[in-house]
């Protein structure tokens, strides 16, 4: 099967480079030359449109970062629909708005192309380990046919439902998720103040049913920030000697953009969501500070101060 993919960014390179290392023909279509390079270095041949892209492909896979974007890759001027064939799998990882996932499917289904949403959860170490959780939307033969080049790139494929399930699945889990971060700042920020030493909290916590995989990898950066700022108040100094900056696996910006997924699904339904309230409230003031493209455990800035 000849596949195309779009989208070569933190997530979508390594994926890309897991299929052409598993021996699929590859064509990738960025608008940067310098993005589409390591995938043409291994061997990935390079579009010049995504409609290009389709007409090479019997697949086609997005993992890029917004609603426009993928409308626009998929179905815009020169899209995808323009290229590609009857009997086409479009495939699109991206974590975007549910509502446009089940429009755009109903729109390729026109031209008999097949779409599945499915969203990805495992970051890009996941990415880079081929160890992703994928949450797939979409008719269950169209995803046993894709299956075994989903399989190249994650270790658990779940099937949620029809076209638009694997966007609401992803999105509760991000809402699990940045409710959980929230709960761990707020814990280590308290602890902090009665004087704890912040990484032996964040171990004591390890041990109990507290423990999570967000305490165990935001919890470290978020305690690790903790004790610098300790070590330079202790020393008198009003900056702190660690590093301030949290570079990101995925920005704080697109965990707001992920956190307005489920708050417009919240309304849709009338589901109440207060402790997403909250971290709704923390993300817009990080993005206001600037944050925008620091990591989640930043997080911790907003309750050390509060």
């Amino acid at each position: 099967m000849r596949i195309g993919f779009v989208g070569l960014g933190v997530m979508g390179r390594p994926m890309a480079l897991h299929l052409v290392g598993a021996g699929y023909p590859l064509c990738v279509y960025a608008r940067r030359s310098e993005a589409a390079a390591p995938l043409v270095a291994a061997g990935a041949s390079r579009a010049s449109s995504p409609a290009d892209l389709a007409a090479r492909s019997d697949l086609v896979i997005t993992m890029v970062t917004a609603t426009r974007d993928v409308e626009e890759v998929l179905l815009g001027p020169d899209g995808v629909a323009s290229g590609a064939r009857s009997g086409t799998i479009v495939i699109d990882m991206s974590t975007i708005a549910p509502q446009a996932t089940r429009r755009m499917a109903g729109q390729l289904a026109e031209r008999q192309v097949w779409m599945l949403d499915a969203p990805v959860t495992g970051g890009p170490a996941g990415a880079e380990a081929a160890t992703l959780t994928i949450m797939v939307g979409g008719d269950a033969a169209v995803l046993e046919r894709a299956r075994p080049i989903l399989e190249r790139l994650g270790r658990q494929i779940v099937h949620m439902g029809g076209h638009g399930a694997g966007q609401i699945a992803k999105a509760c889990h991000q809402l699990a998720l940045l409710v959980n971060a929230e709960g761990v700042a707020e814990a280590l920020a308290l602890g902090a103040r009665y004087g704890l030493d912040p990484q032996r909290l964040r171990e004591a916590l390890l041990g109990g049913i507290a423990s999570s995989r967000v305490l165990d990898v935001f919890g470290a950066r978020m305690a690790a920030h903790l004790v610098g700022r300790q070590t330079a108040l202790a020393s008198g100094s009003h900056s702190d000697p660690q590093e301030r900056q949290f570079t990101p696996g995925m920005a704080t910006r697109l965990y707001d953009k992920d956190l307005s997924i489920v708050l417009d699904l919240a309304r849709e339904v009338g589901q109440a969501l207060p402790a997403a309230a909250v971290v709704r409230a923390h993300l817009d003031r990080l993005i206001a500070e600037g944050k925008s493209n620091q990591d989640l455990a930043v997080l911790i800035e907003i309750l050390e101060r509060a």
